[in-house]
């Protein structure tokens, strides 16, 4: 790698950090120069906006986000012990100890939902890809017989984002401990519903 390469992938890593203690639109090229040390021009040099800025952080994520959860998973056996993988790395994404503020992708959605550009699409982009890796894994297991041929697969990929979202709430933001337990009982008897009679 590149000196300039691994300069960008320092500052993105600050920029990341940065982003879950101040939110997405709160990460600007000053706030961003300060924490790295460098001026405000230097960093020109890497990104050309505020906007180009907040979506390479969006994508640097999306690339942290398949290391930890997706690559794993996908090792699982296919199908149901797949879409469990998937489910339990999530929940120790949201969980963990290593970042602050949980998923950034959650906690970009709030900000962005009604603000259409450039770094919304690039987010939806990515929520698609990733609601699109469990809806595609809940097809593998109906393909493996864990799930009944007539399972709408949209519809429980729907609830099971849900219970990852009810997770990052109940967990991150309002500190109950009882947040993994009832997200587990809630994906349990999801699989009981989707499971073949």
């Amino acid at each position: 790698m590149a000196k300039g390469d691994d300069t960008r992938s320092s500052i993105l890593q600050q920029a990341l950090e940065l982003s879950a203690e101040v939110g997405l639109e709160g990460l600007t090229i000053g706030t961003l120069a300060k924490r790295v040390g460098m001026s405000k021009s230097g960093l020109y040099a890497h990104f050309e906006s505020k906007e180009d800025m907040q979506r390479q952080v969006l994508d640097a994520a999306a690339v942290c986000f398949v290391d930890a959860v997706v690559s794993p998973a996908l090792k699982k056996p296919r199908g149901l012990p797949r879409v469990r993988a998937l489910f339990e790395r999530w929940l120790d994404w949201i969980s963990s100890t290593e970042r602050k503020g949980g998923c950034l992708f959650i906690g970009s959605a709030t900000e962005l939902d009604d603000r259409p550009g450039p770094v919304r699409d690039t987010l939806v982009g990515h929520l698609r890809d990733v609601t699109g890796a469990l809806c595609r894994a809940a097809t593998i297991a109906v393909e493996e017989g864990h799930f009944r041929d007539d399972l709408d697969v949209d519809q429980f990929t729907f609830e099971l984002w849900g219970i990852l979202l009810a997770h990052h709430h109940f967990e991150r933001l309002m500190g109950n401990r009882d947040a993994r337990k009832r997200s587990s009982l809630a994906f349990t008897a999801l699989v009981r519903r989707a499971a073949p009679a």
